[in-house]
């Protein structure tokens, strides 16, 4: 057993015999969580703070919640970017690493799993929370409570996966954690565990999430918004909502199968118990490769939003597109083969995804042309969301067509697992996903808090990050070519490896600078940031910025009734035909006090949140298998899931003093 390093420990190995301190721990680790968050509920209704508790622990506001995703994204962000700085200084210099072999592949274990699992999923669900609903026309999400479900799971799995590095022990057999590393006879300990149960935890949270906006998009869309009138960002959002209903449970499945070997004694994937490890192989990669578009779909809805708003006009091929993005998620599930081409399936086989992954280019590139034919002939702004759109369509070209290089048999026979491996990877992943959610941040940030990040300082972390992201992955395609293969804590003098390795150090802490400089950015615009008068700081096309920011808690008064794409550029255009405004003039929308009195609204629960720390409380006892602690866990979720089956009263009118304060500020406006 691990002890629990906390001062109970000391004090129960004073006072208790050797004989009676493993379940006497257990029991003390129990209490004092069960105590610690009795203190917090109880200390935070009575105190100026508990607000932080009713309004944002408990809320079931998707806008809210939104935010919250966001928060732990940047956070994690930082968390995964600190991996990649100590893994890039510690191959910066040959036959001097800073960190042990065993040290790098536990860094190199969770840069891969925080960035992928727990920074760039929050970070496309803070961004769906915070403006699908909006652009819809709706008021809230299909499903509010499991919204706040599907967060706290996230957020509890990714709690779990961090308390690895202070009890027990990180993982280490990198982010696909193959079989036979994950074996319990080549891989003891909990640190596999951990890596197990939270991506088992947060994966029900992702699935839930998945679910609850394809039926938000498909059900609740305002009158007269048919498919085709949708906006970009949220066919991406249907898209990918699809995407990971049918790619999560697979993963899911293969992790629960490894857990079982690993903790009840099965041979699923064990070679020794007549398992198959090439079924977790395929498995994870029926998860893995559409979880590349999971990321990326995304990123795409937001660069169509971007170029549209940011031109001035209209999105060009907005039918070509909406085919080239499902395209995309069909054959996203049809290429999971080529990530192991060098495993023996065969040339048929090979030849088969081969050219399944090539053809996804396709549809690409009609993304691509679509975009540039959209900012011809426009009044194009160079917006810092802007930059990183243009940004992304060279970065883009080069990762696709290195991505069609591995999809070469014989070529990804050569490249396999070496660093032009590595360069293509982040290349799709940084130069698609990271500056798509970028500008998507600083594009709808005025919605989500009511005043904009400061230009200035934003495109100087623009020019840092772009600069630096090309100066660390550059040399990267070089070292493959030379041979240098993933996974490396060091290597010897002499290969020609040194000055590479040098070169995209410096390209990394670049990259670091950057982010530094864009929390600098959010914390000197919280507090002089201009703000949003208007709720339409960048004469946007959409129905989001027909709300005042930060958009209250009913979001519309009054359901919109839409006749046209681009719902609220055709208002402010027939705005302007009527009363001769200038062209940056747009009609305020009037909404009555009555108007809101018969809303109803979604109330605050603390279930969620229990919910959420009973898994972990379960996991945590899984990964120990301390199943006294398991099945403590599992009665609270248990206990919760009655709680909420038989908890009737969701939704309760809207409170007076938001109708009040909604009066006097209309009475303001009116005077």
């Amino acid at each position: 057993m691990t002890p629990m390093p906390h001062f109970a420990v000391y004090l129960i190995h004073t006072l208790f015999p050797p004989d009676v301190r493993r379940p006497t721990e257990i029991g003390a680790d129990v209490m004092m969580g069960v105590v610690a968050i009795w203190i917090f509920v109880h200390m935070t209704r009575h105190h100026r703070w508990g607000w932080l508790w009713h309004e944002w622990f408990t809320t079931v506001d998707h806008k809210k919640i939104g935010v919250m995703y966001l928060v732990a994204a940047l956070i994690m962000l930082f968390r995964g970017g600190i991996d990649a700085l100590m893994m890039r200084t510690n191959l910066a210099l040959p036959l001097h690493p800073v960190i042990s072999a065993e040290e790098y592949n536990e860094v190199f274990t969770t840069h891969g799993v925080i960035m992928i699992f727990f920074m760039a999923m929050p970070f496309i669900f803070a961004l769906f929370n915070a403006v699908i609903p909006l652009m819809i026309g709706a008021r809230d999400v299909a499903f509010p409570r499991l919204n706040a479900v599907s967060f706290w799971l996230f957020a509890f799995g990714a709690a779990l996966f961090n308390v690895a590095f202070v009890v027990g022990g990180s993982p280490n057999a990198g982010w696909t954690a193959y079989p036979p590393l994950t074996e319990l006879a080549y891989n003891p300990g909990p640190g596999l565990n951990y890596y197990l149960m939270a991506l088992i935890i947060s994966g029900i949270g992702t699935t839930i999430t998945g679910l609850n906006f394809l039926v938000t998009v498909l059900r609740l869309r305002a009158p007269g918004m048919t498919l085709m009138r949708m906006p970009m960002f949220v066919w991406s959002a249907l898209n990918t909502s699809a995407l990971i209903l049918f790619a999560f449970p697979p993963l899911t499945v293969a992790l629960l199968m490894t857990l079982l070997d690993r903790t009840a004694g099965t041979h699923f994937f064990t070679m020794g118990g007549g398992g198959m490890p090439m079924m977790y192989v395929n498995l994870f990669w029926l998860f893995g490769h559409p979880e590349v578009y999971i990321v990326v779909l995304p990123a795409f809805g937001v660069f169509s939003e971007v170029f549209a708003t940011f031109s001035r006009k209209r999105l060009f091929g907005y039918d070509s597109m909406v085919l080239s993005m499902t395209a995309i998620m069909v054959l996203a599930y049809g290429t999971w083969v080529h990530h192991f081409f060098t495993m023996g399936a065969g040339p048929a086989v090979n030849a088969f995804f081969g050219v399944s992954t090539m053809l996804i280019a396709i549809p690409t590139g009609v993304k691509i042309f679509n975009w540039i034919f959209t900012m011809w002939g426009g009044r194009v702004r160079f917006t810092v969301a802007m930059l990183y759109a243009m940004a992304f369509i060279p970065t883009f070209i080069l990762g696709g067509a290195t991505g069609i290089l591995l999809a070469t048999v014989p070529a990804d026979y050569q490249l396999h697992n070496s660093y032009f491996l590595v360069a293509h990877f982040h290349t799709m992943l940084i130069g698609g996903t990271v500056f798509g959610l970028l500008a998507g941040m600083y594009y709808w940030w005025p919605k989500m808090f009511g005043y904009s990040l400061r230009e200035s300082q934003g495109k100087l972390a623009f020019w840092l990050f772009a600069s630096g992201f090309w100066v660390t992955f550059g040399p990267q395609y070089l070292l493959g070519f030379s041979g240098m293969t993933r996974r490396m804590d060091t290597y010897p003098l002499g290969l020609g490896w040194h000055s590479l390795n040098v070169v995209s150090t410096v390209g990394a802490f670049i990259m670091g600078a950057a982010f530094l400089i864009l929390v600098y950015n959010v914390l000197w615009s919280m507090r002089h940031g201009v703000r949003d008068q208007t709720g339409d700081p960048w004469n946007g096309r959409t129905l989001e910025w027909s709300l005042p920011s930060p958009v209250p808690e009913y979001n519309f008064a009054c359901l919109p009734t839409v006749g046209e794409r681009d719902a609220w550029w055709g208002v402010k255009e027939a705005f302007r035909r009527e009363t001769g405004a200038d062209e940056d003039a747009a009609p305020t929308p009037q909404v009555r006090a009555e108007d809101i009195r018969g809303l109803h609204l979604p109330r605050n629960t603390a279930y969620p949140f229990f919910l959420g720390a009973s898994f972990f409380v379960f996991g945590f006892g899984v990964v120990f298998t301390w199943w006294i602690i398991a099945a403590i866990g599992f009665a609270g979720i248990a206990c919760t899931l009655v709680y909420a089956w038989f908890d009737h009263d969701e939704h309760l009118p809207m409170p007076a003093d938001e109708v009040r304060h909604h009066e006097a500020t209309l009475g303001r406006l009116l005077a």
